[in-house]
């Protein structure tokens, strides 16, 4: 009978992830190869794929910063075992994004027409132009970029700082720190986030107003952060790094957010929509109305039962949370619905008639170009750094979860 008890408690043994070693470089190549491509045989084209996968990433840099943030704010102990790797995801967005950012801050003119319409003089006659000087010129374009890099440097490298004073000295200094540091960076994530999203996505088509676009991008961008954050702790525990701080409860907080954020997105969605339809505004339906003729009608309708109802039935029985096969599909899902969101902002702009089928592939590139130097930085932090905090003080106010051990059937 005992040795069918320990048959079952055990842990499985970890993944062979040796044949996934690789992959990093075969997406960089792939992609670069699909990039270049895409850069000499149509540059406009490489721009708005670029913007694509670029605004898909910082999607996951930015969500990591917002949930170490919140984890200091709140003082939590479940959020412990995954504060580390969230670190790591959130310091992705300086050098490694602002180093992507070239490309876009090259061909800002080829991606935004407002640059030339300024330069030409229509800033005069242009009402939405002349209400939005000085922001809307070419110089502040980029000052807002280097502000908003600077500021993301500054916050994600100071809160890692601590972190890592934390495990050397074990002190209660480090933790006061980071509280600190989180109660200003709430408002400076708030503050450049929307900055980002209005300057580089919303910017598209300058005439068009809605000021939940913010928390429209933000509401997306922890929706597809907290299902990476899931798969990333699940692989980690299977391989043992994380199996001692973590239980089954704590999948299950992940899942919950997931849900939570899901209801979150399509209430800010449905709101942006119904408030402009109903003030029926020439200047804000438009946007609206480009995207439901032709193609972009039934990439709307994917984003609609997609974003929504597909996660929110699938992710409304409460044991599901915790089943990592199920789970993973889940998070798949939720990276292809975010890219397509992501396509039904941008792309209408070179595209007006419907999604591009025929130059798939040059986005397709640019994402793997992106996603390759990614996740090769973020998984040589996870090498060298520890994955763990050795003091964490509020590791033992988890409810009892992080002394619980982690969940056998789970890593089944």
């Amino acid at each position: 009978m005992s040795s069918e008890h320990k048959s079952i408690a055990a842990a499985p043994a970890p993944l062979d992830l040796s044949k996934w070693r690789n992959v990093p470089i075969l997406l960089i190549v792939g992609g670069a190869v699909l990039s270049l491509i895409g850069f000499f045989v149509n540059k406009d084209e490489f721009a708005y794929s670029w913007l694509w996968a670029y605004m898909f990433y910082l999607s996951i840099c930015l969500g990591g910063m917002f949930l170490v943030i919140v984890h200091h704010l709140f003082d939590a102990g479940w959020s412990v075992p995954y504060r580390r790797f969230c670190e790591h995801i959130a310091t992705l967005t300086f050098p490694t994004m602002a180093l992507l950012f070239i490309p876009i801050a090259f061909f800002a003119k080829r991606i935004y027409p407002w640059m030339i319409e300024v330069k030409a003089g229509f800033a005069a006659t242009d009402h939405a132009l002349r209400a939005k000087q000085p922001l809307f010129t070419e110089k502040w374009f980029y000052i807002v970029a280097i502000g908003c890099f600077a500021l993301w440097a500054l916050l994600s490298y100071r809160l890692r700082y601590w972190s890592l004073q934390q495990d050397k000295t074990g002190a209660a200094l480090p933790t006061y720190k980071m509280r600190k540091w989180s109660c200003l960076g709430i408002i400076i994530f708030a503050v450049t986030m929307t900055m980002a999203v209005v300057m580089w996505m919303k910017a598209l088509e300058v005439q068009w107003f809605s000021t939940m676009y913010g928390v429209y991008y933000f509401a997306g961008s922890v929706w597809l952060t907290l299902g990476t954050v899931y798969v990333i702790t699940a692989i980690l525990d299977r391989q043992g790094v994380l199996s001692d701080v973590l239980h089954e409860h704590q999948y299950y907080f992940i899942g919950s957010l997931m849900f939570a954020f899901t209801v979150f997105y399509a209430y800010v969605t449905f709101a942006q929509y119904f408030i402009i339809w109903n003030a029926n505004m020439p200047e804000e339906t438009y946007w609206y109305v480009v995207r439901e003729q032709s193609g972009w009608w039934w990439v709307g309708l994917i984003i609609i039962f997609g974003h929504f109802f597909v996660p929110f039935l699938a992710l409304l029985r409460i044991d599901v949370k915790s089943m990592f096969p199920y789970m993973l599909a889940i998070a798949v899902w939720q990276w292809l619905m975010h890219a397509a969101d992501l396509s039904f902002n941008i792309m209408p702009i070179p595209h007006p008639h419907g999604f591009p089928i025929k130059w798939l592939w040059l986005p397709v590139g640019c994402f793997a170009f992106m996603g390759g130097i990614l996740s090769m930085v973020f998984f040589e932090e996870v090498r060298v750094v520890r994955a763990v905090s050795a003091q964490r003080p509020t590791a033992h106010r988890g409810d009892g979860l992080l002394s619980s051990g982690p969940n056998p059937d789970f890593r089944r």
